[in-house]
C-alpha cells in the first residue's frame, strides 16, 4: 500500500526508489502494465453519459409542459378523455424525440474527449516515450518541461530552473520554485513542497524529472475532484441567450394568447371550456419550445462536423464564435509551416560555406562543400560549430526499427540531425564531455546555454538568435566582424532561412549542479547555422480563402524580420517591408498607435509573449472579433485574452490547450478555414430554425387572432394545434439543424459580432411569411364555411393546408438569400425524407379511425386538395420575390 502522498516530500530519492520498486531508468513496460492493472488509469473522476431514463425525465423539465400536463389533468375532470390521451401521446413522443437527440448529443461529447486526451514523457526500460496520461502508473519516471502540465503527483528527481503553477491547488498565483532537496519537516502545506510536482498544476519554466507516488484519484487534485463531483457546470452563453429569448417570446405570447381569449369570450360568447384550451395551444404553439433543442442540434452537429476536419471543440459556443471571426493572429511555425525544420546551410568562422542535403528531421542527406559531398567532418571549424549545436541540445533523434523518432524543439532536431549527417552523434560527445548544467532555451531570453567537463575545465556551448549571442560575443569580436555577420545572416533571413547562431567558451572554474549557473559571456563565434521550415502544402490557398472571407490574417513570430518578410511574401501576406514590424518598433507604442498598427502591418516579427498579448488586445480594440493561434505556454495569455483561442494539437503544449476553445489536432492552418466555414454554417442552421419556428407560430396566432375578431368559430382545436407544432413541425426543424453549408459560406463576410439574430433580412422575411400563411389560412377557413362546409369539415381543411404550408416553407427556409429552386432537395436527406415522414404522417392521420376521432381529420375531395395546395404552394412565390428583392437591394 502506497504512502499518503503527504508523506513523499520528507524522504531521499532513493529511499522513494525504492518503495516504488523503480529505477531512475523507469519501469519496464510488463510491470508498467502490471501497475495499470493493480492502480487503474490515471484518471481523474468524472460524470459519465446520464443514463437514459434520467434523459426522458429531463425532456419534462420544462414550464410549457407543465401547462400541457395541466391541460391534460384538466380535460380528465371534465370528461375530454380523448383530448387528454392525445397531450400525453404528443408529450410522450416529443421526449422521446428530445431524449434520443440529447442521448446521441452526450456521446458526441464524451467521444470527442478522447481525442483531447493529456500526453507525458516518460522513461521506460531507459528509453523517453510519449504516452497517453491515463496509463502513468506509480513508479513511473516523467520529464517536464517548459508548457506540460503535471499528469500526476510527482518527487522531484532532479531539477534545472524549474518552476511549476500550483494556483489551481493552493490558490498562490506566483509560480514556485521547485528543487529536489529534501525536506524534514512533516506535516506542511502543499505550497511549500518545494521537492514535489502536483497532478494539474502547470510548469511555467525550466526543466525537471520526477517519480510518479500517485495517480488518478490517489492524488490531491484527484481528492479534490471526489469532493466536487456533485457540482452542476454552467450553460454556455449562446444557449442561455436563446432560451432567454424563448422566454421573452413565452411571454409575449401567453398575453397575446389570453387576450385573444378575453375577446372571443366577450365579444362573441365563446365558452370558458373552448377558450382555456384555445389559450393553452396557441401558448404552445407560439412559443418555439424546440428551439433550444433544435441549436443544441446544430451545434452538436457542427462539432462532430468539425471533428472530421481536424478541428476539436473544447467548448460548444466556441463553433459559432470561430464563423464570426473578423482577424486570424496566427503562429507562422507548425501552423502555416510542416514543423520539420531542415539545415540547409552553415557559415564557419573561417568564411566557409556547407550545405546540408535531405528535407524534414530525418537525417537523410549528407553535407557538401564547394558541392562537392564530404564523407566525414574533418574540418575544425565545421566539427567545432556542429559540436555546438549538438551538446546545447534538449531534443532526441534515435532510430528505431528501421524509423526514425524525435522529441523536442524543432531548431533542436533539425540541429542533431545536421551533425548525423556529417558523422556526429550525441552520444559520442557526451561520452568525452558529460554536461555538469544548463540554461534551457526561454523565447524571453532568445538563447540557451549548456555546460559540459573536459579535461581542461568547463566547456560553455550557447546557441540562439544571431543578435542575441553576438552580443555575448562583444568582447571577442570587432565592430566590422559583428557589421559582416550581421549583413551575412540579413542575406540568410532574406532568402527565407532561419538562423541560429553558436558559440563557445571555456572556464576553469568548477560549476555547482544545484545552482543555475551565469548568463555565459567573453564567447567566441563558432558559426550561423541556415534552416528552412517548408511552407505547408496549400497553406498560401487557405489564407486566400480567409481573405476572400473577410476574415485578415495576421502572422506573429520569432524569426526575423527578413525571413518574416520571405516567407509572409511566400504566403501572399505582405510584399514589402512596410507591411512587416518588429518588437522593437511597437514597444512603448500607446493604445491607440496600436490599434493603427494593427490594421495596417500584415506581420510581427522578433515579437515577445507580452507583446503578442498587446497585439491581440489592440485588434480586439480596433473592432475585431479575433481568433488567435498557438502551441507554447507563452503563448497561453494571447490564446486567453482572444475571442477565441486554437491550440496545436499535435505540437501544443498542455497549458496552450487549456487556455483554448478549439483544438487543431493536425496544426494545420487549413483545418482554421475549415472550422470557420463550419462555424458559419451552424450559425446559418440557427437562424434558418429560428425563423421557421417563430414564423409558422406568430402566423397561428394571427390566424386565429382574425377569427376571433370577426367572430368565426375557433379555426383550429387544442390538439390540432398541438399536432402541427409538436408532431409535423418538430420533426421538419429537427432536420433542418442538419442542413450542409449553402457552399458559399467562405465567399461573404463575417457578420458583425454584436448582431443580433432578428436582423433586417429575418425581420422582414418574418412578416411576409407570418402574412402569407395567417391570413391564408385564415381565409382558407372563411371560405370553407361560406361554400356551406361544416365547421369541423373546414378545419380538417384548414390542418392540410397548415401542414403544406409547413412543408413547402421548410424549403424556403433552406436559404436565406438563395431561391429554393437553385438547391436540391437531395443535398440534405434527412430534411428531404423528414419533411415527406412529416407530410406521411399528416396523410395516415386523415384515413386512420383512431388519429380521426381525435383529431377530427377525414378524407378530403379532389376539390379540398386543389385548394390546399394553390393556398400553401402560395407561401413559395412570396419568399421567392422577397429574396429577389433583397439581392438586388444588396448588390
Amino acid at each position: 500500500m502506497m504512502k499518503s502522498v503527504n508523506h513523499f516530500h520528507n524522504q531521499s530519492v532513493d529511499s522513494i526508489l525504492s518503495q516504488l520498486r523503480t529505477t531512475e531508468s523507469g519501469l519496464s513496460q510488463s510491470d508498467a502494465l502490471q501497475r495499470l492493472a493493480e492502480y487503474g488509469p490515471n484518471r481523474l473522476p468524472e460524470h459519465g453519459p446520464s443514463p437514459w431514463w434520467l434523459i426522458v425525465i429531463r425532456q419534462f423539465a420544462s414550464p410549457l409542459i407543465y401547462i400541457l400536463v395541466a391541460a391534460a389533468i384538466v380535460s380528465l375532470f371534465i370528461g375530454d378523455a380523448e383530448d387528454a390521451g392525445f397531450i400525453a401521446a404528443v408529450l410522450c413522443l416529443n421526449a422521446t424525440i428530445g431524449a434520443y437527440q440529447e442521448g446521441q448529443a452526450e456521446k458526441s461529447s464524451h467521444a470527442l474527449k478522447k481525442l483531447l486526451r493529456m500526453h507525458a514523457q516518460v522513461m521506460r526500460a531507459g528509453k523517453l516515450i510519449d504516452i497517453i496520461a491515463d496509463d502513468i502508473v506509480p513508479g513511473d519516471i516523467v520529464w517536464l518541461e517548459s508548457g506540460n502540465r503535471v499528469a500526476a503527483d510527482l518527487r522531484l528527481i532532479s531539477t534545472n530552473g524549474l518552476e511549476i503553477d500550483e494556483s489551481l491547488l493552493t490558490g498562490e498565483s506566483i509560480a514556485v520554485t521547485k528543487s529536489c532537496d529534501v525536506i524534514a519537516q512533516v506535516d506542511i502545506p502543499l505550497g511549500d513542497q518545494h521537492n514535489m510536482a502536483f497532478a494539474g498544476s502547470m510548469v511555467s519554466r525550466g526543466r525537471g524529472v520526477g517519480v510518479v507516488v500517485a495517480t488518478g484519484t490517489a492524488t490531491n487534485i484527484g481528492q479534490l475532484a471526489i469532493d466536487i463531483m456533485a457540482s452542476a457546470g454552467g450553460k454556455p452563453p449562446l444557449l442561455t441567450r436563446m432560451e432567454r429569448f424563448t422566454n421573452q417570446i413565452a411571454i409575449g405570447t401567453m398575453i397575446a394568447s389570453i387576450l385573444i381569449g378575453a375577446i372571443g369570450m366577450l365579444l362573441w360568447d365563446y365558452s370558458l371550456k373552448d377558450m382555456f384550451f384555445l389559450v393553452i395551444a396557441l401558448a404552445v404553439s407560439a412559443i418555439p419550445e424546440g428551439l433550444p433543442v433544435a441549436m443544441t442540434i446544430a451545434l452538436a452537429v457542427a462539432t462532430s462536423r468539425m471533428a472530421k476536419r481536424n478541428v476539436i471543440v473544447r467548448r460548444l459556443t466556441a463553433v459559432e464564435g470561430l464563423g464570426s471571426c473578423t482577424l486570424i493572429a496566427t503562429d507562422k511555425t507548425g501552423t502555416l509551416t510542416c514543423n520539420e525544420l531542415t539545415v540547409r546551410e552553415l557559415y564557419t568562422t573561417d568564411g566557409k560555406l556547407y550545405e546540408f542535403t535531405g528535407q524534414g528531421f530525418a537525417p537523410r542527406g549528407h553535407v557538401e562543400h564547394q558541392h562537392e559531398p564530404l564523407l566525414a567532418a574533418t574540418e575544425t571549424d565545421l566539427q567545432a560549430a556542429l559540436t555546438g549545436g549538438i551538446l546545447c541540445n534538449e531534443a532526441d533523434l534515435r532510430e528505431e526499427e528501421s524509423e526514425w523518432t524525435w522529441r523536442g524543439d524543432a531548431v533542436d532536431i533539425a540541429l542533431l540531425s545536421a551533425g548525423i549527417k556529417a558523422g556526429i552523434t550525441r552520444e559520442e560527445l557526451h561520452r568525452k564531455q558529460p554536461q555538469v548544467q544548463q540554461i534551457p532555451f526561454e523565447s524571453e531570453n532568445q538563447y540557451a546555454a549548456s555546460f559540459h567537463a573536459s579535461a581542461r575545465g568547463i566547456n560553455v556551448f550557447v546557441k540562439g538568435s544571431p543578435e542575441r549571442v553576438l552580443a555575448m560575443c562583444s568582447s571577442t569580436l570587432t565592430s566590422d566582424v559583428v557589421l559582416s555577420i550581421n549583413q551575412l545572416a540579413n542575406d540568410m533571413a532574406q532568402r527565407g532561412l532561419r538562423v541560429i547562431a553558436v558559440a563557445t567558451s571555456h572556464s576553469e572554474i568548477a560549476i555547482a549542479a544545484d545552482k543555475r549557473p551565469q548568463i555565459p559571456n567573453n564567447l567566441r563565434l563558432l558559426g550561423l547555422f541556415g534552416l528552412i521550415d517548408p511552407l505547408r502544402p496549400y497553406v498560401a490557398d487557405a489564407i486566400a480563402e480567409c481573405q476572400a472571407a473577410g476574415v485578415e490574417v495576421r502572422m506573429i513570430t520569432g524569426d526575423h524580420r527578413i525571413t518574416a518578410l520571405a516567407i509572409a511574401r511566400d504566403l501572399g501576406l505582405a510584399s514589402s517591408l512596410d507591411q512587416v514590424i518588429t518588437a522593437n518598433e511597437i514597444e512603448g507604442k500607446t493604445s491607440e498607435e496600436m490599434r493603427d498598427i494593427v490594421k495596417k502591418v500584415r506581420v510581427f516579427a522578433r515579437v515577445s509573449p507580452r507583446q503578442k498579448l498587446n497585439i491581440v488586445n489592440a485588434a480586439r480594440a480596433a473592432g475585431h472579433f479575433v481568433a488567435v493561434t498557438g502551441d507554447g505556454a507563452n503563448d497561453a495569455p494571447a490564446l486567453h485574452a482572444a475571442n477565441i483561442g486554437i491550440a496545436m494539437g499535435k505540437s501544443g503544449t498542455d497549458v496552450a490547450r487549456e487556455a483554448a476553445e478549439l483544438v487543431i489536432s493536425d496544426d494545420d492552418f487549413r483545418s482554421i478555414v475549415a472550422g470557420i466555414e463550419e462555424g458559419r454554417i451552424a450559425y446559418d442552421n440557427i437562424r434558418k430554425v429560428t425563423y421557421l419556428l417563430v414564423s409558422l407560430g406568430a402566423a397561428e396566432l394571427l390566424m386565429v387572432l382574425l377569427a376571433v375578431i370577426t367572430g368565426h368559430p375557433i379555426p383550429l382545436l387544442p390538439v390540432q394545434l398541438l399536432w402541427l407544432n409538436l408532431v409535423t413541425d418538430g420533426i421538419q426543424s429537427v432536420a433542418l439543424a442538419f442542413e450542409p453549408g449553402e457552399g458559399d459560406s467562405l465567399k461573404h463576410h463575417p457578420r458583425p459580432p454584436s448582431e443580433s439574430i432578428f436582423n433586417r433580412l429575418m425581420i422582414e422575411r418574418l412578416l411576409i411569411a407570418v402574412l402569407v400563411v395567417g391570413l391564408g389560412g385564415f381565409l382558407v377557413f372563411a371560405t370553407a364555411l361560406r361554400w356551406g362546409w361544416s365547421v369541423e369539415q373546414s378545419r380538417n381543411l384548414l390542418l392540410l393546408v397548415m401542414v403544406l404550408f409547413e412543408n413547402f416553407h421548410v424549403g424556403n427556409c433552406r436559404s436565406e438569400t438563395k431561391s429554393a429552386f437553385a438547391l436540391s432537395p437531395l443535398r440534405s436527406p434527412l430534411l428531404f425524407y423528414g419533411t415527406i415522414v412529416a407530410f406521411l404522417v399528416h396523410l395516415l392521420a386523415m384515413y386512420v379511425p383512431f388519429l380521426q376521432k381525435i383529431l377530427g381529420t377525414e378524407p378530403l375531395s379532389l376539390q379540398g386538395w386543389l385548394l390546399a395546395i394553390l393556398v400553401a404552394i402560395c407561401i413559395v412565390p412570396a419568399l421567392e420575390i422577397h429574396k429577389i428583392s433583397w439581392r438586388l437591394r444588396t448588390r
